[in-house]
């Protein structure tokens, strides 16, 4: 399904975007991998051509997807080196999780500036190529905390509702133009980036995280590429998550109750954070 075509994936340092750029690349795909940290990017390229077979196709790209001009940059030199883009995989993003109350403007901004507007700025830098060839796919990696109610996650969460209503703004508005878009709501899985968070969860976090059963990052690649195969819009991994998600949408005020009800079973007495 995707042989031969340009598949390129924000985040692809370290990982979800890696784990899809294995499986992209064992589809046949051209990859260019997005991001910060040149020499991660050079660690995962070399570890995916490894297992690739003969001609295998993987550039890498430092590229901040905050710096529109830089994502501008980023989509006119791959389509100078592997061809015009077929694929843009938005799975760039930072999360920070702990007490509204003890959070900052710096960290809010920067959590939106990079889950919400990085995605925005990658998206445009690729959309004159799509628009050239009325064809295209977009995935937006989102979260299930992007669907639901979550502690601890004030940045974090809104950052990523945003990216759910700017997925489904964009796939009514795309359709008619041949770009498909999709949207991928995972829970909890093991990165590090969420392993990252352990230090310091509270364990409000942690009553709440255990409400949905965290996922290997195998699981959660597997899940998301068969969903993008399939051509699914929404792609939510796991048994569990897809459940909930369901109630929230059916009954949002029992999901509340639940929520409230387990949130309950952390406090003996008033918590002063």
């Amino acid at each position: 399904m995707f042989q031969q075509q340009v598949v390129v994936i924000t985040g692809g340092s370290s990982g979800l975007g890696p784990a899809l750029a294995r499986r992209f690349l064992a589809a046949g795909a051209r990859l260019a991998l997005l991001a910060r940290d040149a020499q991660k990017l050079a660690r995962v390229r070399a570890e995916l051509l490894a297992g690739a077979p003969p001609g295998a196709r993987v550039e890498t790209l430092v590229c901040d997807v905050c710096d529109e001009a830089a994502c501008r940059l980023a989509m006119q030199a791959i389509a100078a080196s592997l061809g015009r883009p077929d694929v843009l995989v938005n799975s760039a993003g930072i999360v920070a999780e702990g007490y509204f109350q003890q959070s900052d403007m710096a960290t809010q901004r920067r959590i939106f500036e990079t889950n919400y507007f990085g995605a925005v700025n990658i998206t445009l830098a690729a959309m004159p190529f799509f628009s050239a060839r009325g064809s295209g796919r977009i995935v937006n990696i989102a979260s299930l905390a992007g669907r639901l109610p979550t502690f601890g996650l004030t940045a974090y969460g809104p950052s990523k509702f945003a990216l759910v209503g700017f997925s489904e703004a964009l796939r009514l508005e795309l359709k008619p133009r041949g770009v498909r878009v999709q949207l991928a709501c995972p829970g909890e899985f093991l990165t590090p980036m969420a392993l990252a968070l352990e230090a310091t969860r509270t364990p409000e976090n942690r009553q709440m995280n255990q409400a949905v059963p965290v996922l290997s990052l195998d699981a959660v690649a597997d899940g998301v590429f068969a969903g993008i195969a399939a051509n699914r819009f929404m792609i939510v991994p796991g048994r569990i998550a897809r459940a909930l998600d369901a109630l929230h949408r059916l009954a949002p005020g029992l999901l509340r109750w639940l929520l409230d009800l387990r949130l309950r079973q952390v406090y003996i007495g008033p918590r002063q954070p």
